[in-house]
């Protein structure tokens, strides 16, 4: 006899459906577990962001129709069917209003708080313009988590259907920061004025930089993320956002990635707030921090300082992301600056990251102020052509320099 949960999710289903999936932390696990149990209709088109360490579905495996629109290539998804999963390069603030225009169907996730109140959390970027476009909502409420006390409330009722779990996320191992790492976040740390507002990104060299910020005072957050070292620098007093004309006192974020130390802290800080990708991605919010900081990472920077953040050897290895958002977002902030900080050189030294010409261009050679290496720092604004190559000549590693010089743009 079928489940009354498996009976009321086929009544909310049907063919050809576009179905926005939550990803990163608030991926609605036992919601997908239940789905999985009863028999799809036809050509389901799914969407979602995914984040590798949290999300590991293949949607084109679970019928012979099922389709995948993804905003970012998570390793999990080279094993797809290349005809039914579709990669769509998009920026964060853009992909927010594509979902607006594309969703029949929302999957999310909620929890309760600590004082009992429904949030959702700890993932909203996509979540309210998915919710507003959807016919039918379907929420997981999760009783293995608490939501955070800055993610926005929501009444139970407003669901066409409710699955309540309690399935534990996954909770990552911290980051390893090696020494190249480090001489990269004290490099990146050093051009961060007190007062300024930042973003930075996932990975060994934002955990670097967040690591090197200890002796800055009143910086502001205006990101995607927060995660460990976030936090770490708001209660040592480094972020408050005391200098922000806007939002002030407050930490913007997209979602929080990171420890179930980071989790159970944010469940009691109100001062942490949660919005969607049209605020943290859009750029005249951005323009209203003064000295707004972006840092981003890449897998190479050309001699024009274009950036290829998402191809490598012809293989889509991520997606377009926030990055450019967060740019040009800096580059509209009076005093602001836009970073790009990565590794000299990738597989073991055998290959430079600064190179003549970028495989794929993910951010113009406008989008980038500075480039940080291991080697230096590279200022690349208001710079012409042949000076800015010779700036990022100077930070590749050594033993390329002589070759990128021979292919210079003249």
């Amino acid at each position: 006899m079928p489940k009354p949960t498996d009976t009321k999710l086929k009544a909310l289903l049907a063919p050809s459906q576009r179905i926005f999936v939550q990803g990163s932390c608030n991926e609605p696990t036992g919601v997908l577990a239940a789905l999985q149990e009863i028999a799809l209709p036809e050509g389901l088109r799914f969407m979602q962001f995914p984040i590798a360490g949290y999300n590991s579905t293949d949607f084109t495996a679970w019928n012979a129709t099922a389709q995948l629109t993804t905003f970012f290539m998570a390793p999990h998804l080279r094993q797809a069917d290349p005809a039914r999963l579709h990669f769509l390069p998009m920026q964060m603030r853009w992909i927010y209003d594509y979902i607006g225009a594309n969703t029949d169907v929302a999957l999310v996730q909620v929890a309760k708080d600590s004082q009992g109140v429904v949030r959702f959390g700890p993932n909203v970027d996509f979540t309210a313009t998915a919710i507003a476009s959807a016919k039918v909502v379907i929420a997981e409420l999760n009783h293995a988590i608490v939501a955070p006390l800055g993610a926005p409330k929501v009444e139970l009722t407003s669901f066409d259907l409710v699955i309540e779990s309690e399935r534990v996320p996954p909770y990552p191992a911290a980051m390893e920061v090696d020494a190249v790492a480090t001489t990269i976040g004290h490099s990146v740390a050093d051009l961060v004025p007190d007062g300024a507002c930042l973003q930075t990104g996932i990975g060994a060299i934002p955990a670097a930089i967040l690591a090197a910020l200890t002796n800055k005072n009143d910086l502001g957050w205006h990101g995607g993320l927060v995660d460990d070292g976030v936090l770490a620098l708001i209660r040592n007093g480094n972020i408050t956002g005391a200098c922000k004309p806007v939002d002030t006192g407050l930490h913007i974020t997209g979602m929080a990635l990171g420890s179930q130390a980071l989790h159970q802290a944010l469940a009691e800080r109100d001062d942490v707030k949660f919005v969607g990708a049209n605020v943290t991605h859009e750029v005249s919010a951005m323009a209203q921090q003064d000295h707004f900081v972006s840092v981003n990472s890449a897998v190479e920077v050309d001699l024009f300082g274009q950036v290829n953040a998402e191809v490598a050897g012809g293989r889509q290895i991520s997606g377009t992301g926030g990055s450019v958002d967060f740019m040009r977002g800096a580059k509209a902030s009076r005093s602001g600056r836009s970073v790009v900080a990565m590794n000299a050189t990738a597989r073991g030294g055998s290959l430079s990251r600064i190179v003549p010409k970028v495989e794929l261009v993910t951010a113009l050679r406008t989008d980038v102020d500075t480039v940080v290496t291991e080697f230096g720092v590279a200022e690349l604004k208001d710079k012409p052509v042949h000076a800015r190559a010779q700036a990022l000549i100077a930070i590749a590693a050594p033993e390329f320099r002589d070759t990128l010089r021979e292919q210079m743009p003249r």
